[in-house]
C-alpha cells in the first residue's frame, strides 16, 4: 500500500526530511502502511476515541489511526527531527493531531487524558521504542495515583516478541514471570500477531509482536507493593522451591498461612495464589 490518505509514501517522506532511525532512541520505523493499518485495527473501533501514541516517528501508525476514524491523536515524540514530518500529517488532518515534544517516561498520561479527551474514551496505540517499552507498560499498569480502572479503555502495543510472550504468559509457561503476573492480575492480555524484522527500517535483530491489553474492571484486591515484593522474591530464584525463594518475605510460615505447598516453584502458581501470598504478607 503506497498510501492510504493522499499523503506521500513514508519512504519518500523520510528521505525528504533526512529522518534516519536513531539507535539511541530505540527507533525502528515501520514503512508498510498495510501493517500500520493492521495494528490500528487491533485496537477495535476508533470512532470518537482519543488515542495516545508514543514515539510516532514519521507518522505511519499515526496516519492509520486517523484514517480509521479516531477523533484525535495525541502523540508524544522525543525526537525533534520528527516534528516537521508530523506537522504535515497534522495539516492533512486539521484539528485531529496534537504532537507533544517530550519524554513519555516523564509524561503524566492520566492528567493529559483528563485535559485532552474531554471525558470521552481513550486508547493507547503505539509501536513502542524497544528501550522504554516495558517500563511504560508497568507505568500504565501500576499508576502512581493508584487509579483503577485506569483512564484508558485498552492498550495496543508493539514489543519485542520475547517481551510480548512474557506479557501474555500464564502459569506453567516458560515465559511466566513478574510481568505476566502483573499483566494477568490487572488486564486480559492477548498476543495479536507477529511482525518480521524486515518490515522495519533498520531491521531489528528480533521479531516483534503486537499485544492487546484490556483492563479488568475489578481485579482481585491486592496491595501493589506487596505483590511486587512477592513476585520479585519468587521469580528472583525461579528454579528454587518457594520455601527457599520466599525466605526473605516469610518463607514457610507465609506459605502455610496462604495454604500453598512450600515445595512448589514460582512458575506453577496462579495469579490468584500470588495475590493470596501478597495479602498474607
Amino acid at each position: 500500500m503506497a498510501t492510504l490518505d493522499g499523503l506521500p509514501p513514508l519512504r519518500e517522506v523520510i528521505q525528504r526530511h533526512g529522518l534516519d532511525a536513531k539507535k539511541s532512541l530505540g527507533q525502528n520505523f515501520l514503512f508498510d502502511l498495510n501493517l500500520t493499518q493492521k495494528i490500528a485495527r487491533s485496537a477495535g473501533s476508533l470512532e470518537g476515541v482519543t488515542v495516545f501514541e508514543v514515539g510516532p516517528g514519521p507518522g505511519g501508525l499515526t496516519r492509520s489511526i486517523l484514517a480509521l476514524g479516531a477523533k484525535k491523536v495525541v502523540a508524544i515524540e522525543r525526537d525533534a527531527r520528527a516534528l516537521p514530518v508530523l506537522s504535515e500529517v497534522s495539516d492533512f488532518y486539521p484539528g485531529r493531531l496534537e504532537v507533544i515534544e517530550g519524554d513519555a517516561l516523564k509524561t503524566d498520561f492520566a492528567a493529559l487524558a483528563a485535559e485532552k479527551a474531554e471525558g470521552g474514551p481513550v486508547k493507547i496505540i503505539a509501536n513502542l521504542p524497544y528501550n522504554i517499552g516495558t517500563q511504560l507498560l508497568i507505568n500504565w499498569l501500576l499508576p502512581e495515583n493508584g487509579q483503577w480502572p485506569p483512564f484508558y479503555e485498552s492498550l495496543t502495543l508493539m514489543f519485542q516478541r520475547e517481551v510480548g510472550l512474557r506479557i501474555v504468559a500464564q502459569q506453567d509457561d516458560d515465559h511466566y514471570g513478574r510481568l505476566g503476573v502483573l499483566c494477568g492480575w490487572r488486564t486480559d492480555a492477548h498476543m495479536m500477531f507477529d511482525v518480521p524484522p524486515q518490515a522495519f527500517s533498520p531491521p531489528p535483530k528480533v521479531t516483534s509482536s503486537v499485544v492487546h491489553l484490556t483492563p479488568k474492571a475489578n481485579p482481585l484486591p491486592c496491595d501493589v507493593a506487596k505483590l511486587e515484593r512477592i513476585t520479585l522474591a519468587a521469580f528472583g530464584q525461579r528454579r528454587k522451591m518457594l520455601r527457599q525463594s520466599l525466605k526473605p518475605v516469610g518463607g514457610e510460615a507465609l506459605l502455610a498461612k496462604a495454604d500453598i505447598d512450600p515445595q512448589r516453584r514460582a512458575e506453577t502458581l496462579s495469579i490468584e495464589e500470588f495475590v493470596r501470598l501478597a495479602n498474607c504478607l
